[in-house]
């Protein structure tokens, strides 16, 4: 029978250096695409998906992200008193009960492989899903949903991938491709970023994970791999020796977040994609003659 998944971890101890000086003083994941925190569209990913306990890896001057998850009385007494029952019912909805939420530091940046280890007695002897909020999804459901649907019938660890340019692997981890469907086939390789001829596909690892627990004890005793961090593909990939791992081409379309290009286009798309702003934000374009510029995936979203 395979065990259900409960728990996901988010690291956000990140600097966000590209991205300064806007991180300097508030962290990279509560800039907002459109109207909504990055954190909070990893945490309703989650939450759809059916995970019930969310588990932030947090560093220095990111207090703010738990205040974020937290009520603020003031503001929600603010709001009743002025009859705006639509913004408090929005804020209502977006808060984790009580709790559901842990925090726990990661207090020197080794890597994202140390930042899920700081979360271990968090998590326990239980798997979990891992989601990179850098990495923002649109797809429906949403690809941590696709990926439970995947884990529900094969167990093991489950990885979402997707397609790029060959030219553009050595960037990502790599995995190679083994029986199965898009769905959900059997990974037979994970490659660090390794050069185009020599990558054994073009599908990268996309920041989405579930995990079984035995990750832990290999990140444990981890040696620091590229960059002089603490990787999780390493972990992954010695535990791939004792355990299954599945590939998931998820449906949707992503945003690299951690990069302009990609926040600034999610927020071009999410902003056609919205009902309530679409049009008014399509006039504004006119005015500035940028409309016509756009390309023919984005002018689709607005039709």
């Amino acid at each position: 029978m395979v065990k259900r998944v409960r728990t996901a971890v988010f690291p956000v101890a990140g600097l966000g250096t590209r991205f300064l000086p806007a991180t300097k003083a508030m962290p990279k994941e509560m800039l907002t695409v459109v109207d909504r925190p990055l954190i909070q569209y990893a945490v309703d990913e989650a939450r759809e998906a059916g995970i019930e306990h969310f588990v932030f890896v947090t560093g220095r001057n990111k207090g703010v992200i738990e205040d974020h998850f937290d009520r603020q009385f003031e503001l929600e007494t603010t709001l009743e008193a002025r009859g705006k029952s639509a913004a408090l019912a929005e804020l209502q909805k977006d808060l984790p009960s009580a709790g559901r939420t842990s925090f726990t530091r990661q207090q020197e940046p080794l890597g994202l492989g140390h930042a899920v280890w700081c979360a271990r007695d968090i998590v326990g002897n239980e798997p979990f899903a891992l989601l990179l909020p850098d990495m923002l999804f649109k797809g429906e459901p949403g690809v941590l949903k696709q990926m439970m649907e995947t884990y529900e019938e094969t167990g093991g660890n489950v990885i979402a991938v997707e397609e790029v340019p060959l030219s553009e692997v050595s960037s990502y981890g790599v995995v190679a491709r083994g029986e199965g469907s898009d769905e959900g086939f059997r990974i037979a390789e994970m490659v660090e970023k390794p050069k185009p001829e020599k990558a054994p596909s073009n599908l990268i690892i996309s920041g989405r994970y579930i995990l079984q627990p035995e990750v832990f004890s290999l990140l444990a005793d981890q040696p620091r791999g590229a960059g002089g961090e603490i990787q999780i593909t390493d972990a992954m990939q010695t535990l791939m020796k004792s355990q299954p791992f599945i590939g998931v081409k998820y449906r949707g379309q992503s945003f690299d977040c951690g990069s302009k290009v990609g926040f600034l286009t999610a927020n071009v798309v999410y902003a056609l994609d919205r009902d309530d702003i679409r049009d008014g934000f399509l006039e504004a374009l006119g005015k500035v003659g940028l409309d016509s510029r756009l390309p023919n995936p984005l002018l689709r979203a607005a039709e």
